[in-house]
């Protein structure tokens, strides 16, 4: 069964998973893989934030969080590039 809902734009998810951890994915429909990226965010940061020397900068201390969202980023925008290039192909046939 094909799906005639229209996914959202690309450019629309990179910009949220940019400005808000894992709600990417939830644009995407998989909220649960949004949740899971928050997660190892969170857990992450706390541990690089405990584990890092008291003269590390902010960000030094965030670090592990930071990979992680970063990395949740070109997550989100593949995955909505892919669904929108599906939805393309099957709605202009």
């Amino acid at each position: 069964m094909v799906d005639l809902k229209r996914p959202p734009h690309p450019y629309l998810v990179l910009a949220v998973a940019i400005a808000l951890p894992g709600c990417g994915q939830v644009l995407n429909g998989q909220p649960k893989r949004g949740l899971i990226f928050v997660f190892f965010i969170l857990l992450l940061g706390a541990f690089t934030l405990n584990s890092a020397a008291p003269e590390t900068s902010w960000i030094g201390k965030l670090a592990g969080g930071l990979f992680i969202w970063a990395m949740s980023i070109p997550d989100a925008y593949r995955t909505a590039r892919l669904r929108y290039a599906l939805w393309e192909r099957g709605g202009r046939t």
